[in-house]
């Protein structure tokens, strides 16, 4: 499996969200589809309007209640994008989160600095994309690898999760960035008063999961960064690098952990 098709898989943790029911593909050159089922509404579209994310953000519909035809209510959300690389409706499909949440997955990445318009239901929106930010952490090499617009920019030493602590492999998106963060031990199951319990003030934190792996500076393990892990799951970086990496990537970019 590559990266990019490891990106698609983790794409679901920019809701948070463990049930996926997957819906039809729809793309380029495809036929028309009947009309959308009446009677659904839209709450919310994501990204914001006017926005620019990164190129691993889906397309988030929230409902104003249960969907119980999901098929209509795919048929009422057109997506079109224009860019330097890609025009027209682009290749992808659906992703039900929840009773009332439905995302649409691009298949690989957005292109980037495109123009997305999205249509769901008579609610319209649209976003951009900016450089496509791609961050790979490596765990037996010690490295995090910042590419930008497919050209490497930067291969940072890093320390990522302990045996006990491991860092989860997989593919992931910038969830939030946060220029300080608590880190806080008791909400990983440890307690303060635990020989590795800990309550400490973080900088530069950007949010890879909804459970508490950050990418993020870390002094106190500079001495560590390239040679071992020893975080409690995170990825840890000089200040320098944490800074760095803070300031390029945006929301919606995608995070690979690989072994």
């Amino acid at each position: 499996m590559d990266a990019m098709d490891r990106v698609r898989r983790g794409i679901l943790a920019m809701a948070g969200s463990v049930a996926l029911v997957m819906g039809p593909s729809i793309g380029i050159g495809q036929a028309a589809q009947p009309a959308p089922a009446p009677g659904i509404a839209v709450a919310a579209i994501e990204p914001a309007a006017g926005s620019v994310v990164g190129v691993a953000y889906p397309v988030i519909v929230t409902f104003t209640g249960p969907v119980i035809d999901r098929e209509g209510a795919e048929r009422g959300i057109h997506i079109a994008v224009t860019g330097k690389t890609a025009s027209g409706m682009p290749s992808g499909h659906f992703e039900w989160v929840s009773d009332d949440v439905v995302h649409w997955v691009p298949d690989g990445y957005w292109s980037p600095h495109s123009t997305i318009e999205v249509d769901a239901h008579g609610m319209s929106t649209g976003f951009e994309t900016g450089d496509a930010v791609l961050g790979v952490a490596d765990i037996s090499d010690h490295t995090f690898t910042v590419s930008v617009n497919g050209d490497t920019l930067r291969v940072m030493a890093a320390s990522m999760g302990k045996p006990k602590r491991p860092t989860p492999i997989g593919s992931f998106t910038a969830l939030s960035k946060e220029r300080t963060v608590k880190f806080d031990s008791r909400t990983i199951g440890i307690p303060l008063n635990d020989p590795e319990g800990y309550l400490i003030n973080g900088e530069y934190g950007v949010r890879v999961t909804w459970s508490g792996v950050y990418v993020h500076s870390a002094p106190w393990s500079v001495g560590s960064q390239g040679y071992s892990n020893v975080s409690h799951g995170c990825i840890n970086l000089s200040p320098d690098d944490a800074a760095w990496y803070f300031n390029t990537v945006q929301l919606g970019d995608p995070i690979v952990v690989q072994a």
